[in-house]
């Protein structure tokens, strides 16, 4: 009786394992955060910027907890489905400030890390506060990866008067062509990354993106998967209100909610025509749906599934510039880590442009 007892044990132990190695394999490592910074600095817009003792606390803690991997290792895996180490990390800056090369760089050279810097080449060399094309060369050669952010930090999605999609569209492509080219006059074959300045984007713009053969980053919250638009990749902001390394520690952690469809197909609003509700498709079981929440502006929104759809209602109007609903929920399998989904607006002004 006895050894039966101990061969039951064991079988329960066995399969309990099976299941959980199953969970891990749903749950997929194959997706990982990608944190952004701007300014490394006490002196410049605190929105934006993280001090650089804050910023060499995240880089500890990360060398402790993390495997940092150049942006497209990343980028590559996911396309691919193919797996990542469980607490892999990416880290961006956007804007090629010179503060990065004086704080940030011997940081995260001392740890080894691979990072990228997007940049606007009309500003390098032109600004007192920016890097210079030989300090971009230098770093380039140092392994620091340098992309495209269009040429002049413009809106994207700021329209001329009575100009047409296709005039706008034609517009603000020269402007990340000409970056592009700029790129590839001072670096050895740039990858076709960009990063839309503010994080702003539409669905004509992510489409071009597509059609062009780029790789789009956002300024929306959350993990890079199998399942991300690979126009409009989302990216951690990590500066300002959010450098606090306590609330940093679980984005570091997250895991890409594997959404398949949205209700949203264009995340820009016009001011009369914005969406109440929306709704989400899940993919997968290792997505605890029961305890997903979404939130609105700090506040939690009102959040259902039903099945493999989640959906949150919007009770008030977005409000001009950008927005966005951050949806997490519990993995199965992996104790502490959330999945992670961040939904952007963008609502022009009435002169049908966007604030800095």
């Amino acid at each position: 009786m006895k050894c039966i007892t101990i061969k039951s044990l064991f079988t329960v132990v066995t399969s309990a394992l099976l299941l959980l190695s199953t969970l891990n394999a749903q749950a997929g490592q194959n997706s990982a955060p990608v944190l952004l910074y701007h300014h490394v600095s006490k002196d410049t817009p605190a929105s934006t910027s993280v001090s650089p003792e804050t910023f060499s606390e995240h880089m500890a803690y990360i060398a402790e907890n993390h495997t940092v991997l150049p942006l497209s290792e990343i980028v590559d895996a996911a396309r691919n489905g193919e797996s990542l180490p469980d607490n892999a990390l990416a880290i961006t800056f956007d804007d090629g400030y010179a503060n990065i090369l004086k704080n940030a760089h011997p940081v995260l050279q001392q740890h080894g890390f691979p990072y990228t810097i997007f940049i606007n080449p009309q500003t390098i060399d032109s600004r007192a506060d920016q890097l210079t094309w030989q300090q971009v060369e230098t770093m380039s050669e140092e392994g620091v990866t340098f992309a495209n952010h269009t040429a002049d930090h413009l809106h994207m999605l700021d329209r001329k008067p009575d100009e047409n999609e296709k005039d706008w569209l034609r517009r603000v492509w020269q402007n990340v062509e000409q970056a592009q080219q700029k790129l590839a006059s001072h670096i050895n074959e740039p990858k076709k990354y960009l990063a839309y300045p503010f994080g702003e984007y539409n669905q004509r713009l992510a489409q071009k993106v597509k059609q062009a053969g780029y790789v789009g980053f956002g300024q929306h919250s959350g993990a890079i998967g199998p399942h991300s638009d690979f126009a409009a990749l989302p990216r951690f902001p990590s500066a300002g209100p959010y450098a606090t390394l306590k609330s940093l520690k679980t984005k570091m952690n997250s895991l890409a909610m594997p959404v398949s469809s949205s209700t949203v197909a264009n995340p820009e609003f016009s001011r009369d025509q914005q969406p109440e509700t929306v709704s989400l498709t899940i993919e997968g079981d290792d997505v605890r749906l029961s305890q997903a929440s979404c939130y609105y502006r700090g506040s939690a929104i009102d959040t259902r599934v039903e099945k493999k759809t989640l959906t949150f209602t919007l009770q008030s109007a977005i409000p001009t510039g950008r927005s966005r609903v951050n949806c997490t929920a519990p993995s199965k399998a992996h104790s502490g880590k959330y999945y992670w989904y961040s939904q952007p607006f963008f609502v022009a002004g009435k002169d049908g442009n966007y604030p800095d």
